[in-house]
């Protein structure tokens, strides 16, 4: 009897234990009656039926990664390259994830590849670098409308590596060296090119800068001839005022004027005396007489 008794315990609790049922958030419980799809259970506390209902699948419902397994793919112009990515979803119906499809994560997986040889095979070596995003977006369209009616939402998909074979990386290689080669031989010139102008621009300013200087220089030499000139003008003109003015005041003005002529002659007439040997006069300059009279004419008249 008290085996009996224990066997009849240990069945009541494990039927209260199957009883209640406990779903994490952002989970959903898929529950069989007998067999046959009954209700979907959300996050909380529920109460089961033993031995009737069951717990048939669990899905997670927070956004799920998968890794996409690198594959060759060829593109346009015939080059085979290996790429990988990882695919992001979701499930959006649980029903449709467990009864519209075996696995569907194995299928998402599968359709993404097959997508990516696709696009890959439109597009040449060169241009899947440069459309990664025009890629992702492609294979993220085509898989989330084939993922539709099993209930699942992909959100996006990213290539993580485009590895092409290494002849190609090689020639790759030597292709960004020449170019980064010739953007430095463009760069130098450019550089020589703008030293010379300013080398130019530099003489040119001095050449200008020199005239300028040149040019202000015999202005001002000019100015301080001509200054010069007017000065001496001027001052020989009031010398010739004065002395006009004294001889004119003064009664005895003319012959000293006469005197200082005739003084001024003397000395001149010695002078080419002194420097010369033969001397040819005119006749009436001959006597000193007709030369004080001749001189004080000249100042009279």
């Amino acid at each position: 009897m008290i085996i009996i008794a224990t066997i009849i315990v240990i069945l009541v609790l494990i039927g209260l234990f199957n009883c209640v049922c406990i779903v994490p958030q952002k989970q959903a419980y898929l529950i069989e009656r007998l067999g046959r799809y009954r209700e979907t259970l959300g996050a909380g506390m529920h109460i089961l039926i033993p031995f009737v209902d069951r717990i048939a699948f669990k899905r997670d419902l927070k956004e799920i990664t998968i890794d996409v397994p690198p594959q060759q793919c060829v593109t346009k112009d015939n080059i085979i390259v290996d790429v990988d990515g990882i695919l992001y979803l979701q499930i959006m119906d649980p029903v449709k994830a467990s009864y519209g499809i075996q696995n569907y994560m194995f299928a998402c997986s599968q359709l993404a590849q097959t997508t990516l040889r696709s696009e890959i095979g439109k597009l040449v070596l060169d241009r899947t670098f440069e459309e990664r995003v025009t890629i992702n977006a492609a294979i993220c369209s085509e898989v989330d409308k084939a993922s539709d009616p099993w209930g699942v939402k992909v959100t996006r998909y990213e290539i993580k590596t485009i590895k092409p074979p290494m002849s190609v990386l090689d020639a790759m290689e030597k292709q960004m060296r020449a170019e980064r080669e010739k953007r430095a031989s463009i760069a130098e010139s450019e550089g020589e090119r703008q030293a010379r102008i300013n080398r130019a621009e530099g003489v040119k300013q001095e050449a200008i800068e020199l005239s300028e200087g040149e040019r202000q220089k015999r202005v001002n030499e000019a100015a301080g001839r001509a200054e010069e000139i007017r000065l001496v003008a001027q001052a020989t003109a009031e010398g010739i005022r004065t002395i006009a003015n004294a001889i004119g005041e003064s009664p005895s003005g003319k012959d000293a004027v006469s005197l200082r002529l005739a003084e001024q002659y003397l000395n001149e007439f010695g002078k080419l005396a002194k420097e010369n040997n033969t001397m040819i006069i005119p006749a009436d300059l001959a006597n000193l007489s007709g030369v004080i009279k001749a001189l004080t004419t000249a100042a009279k008249n």
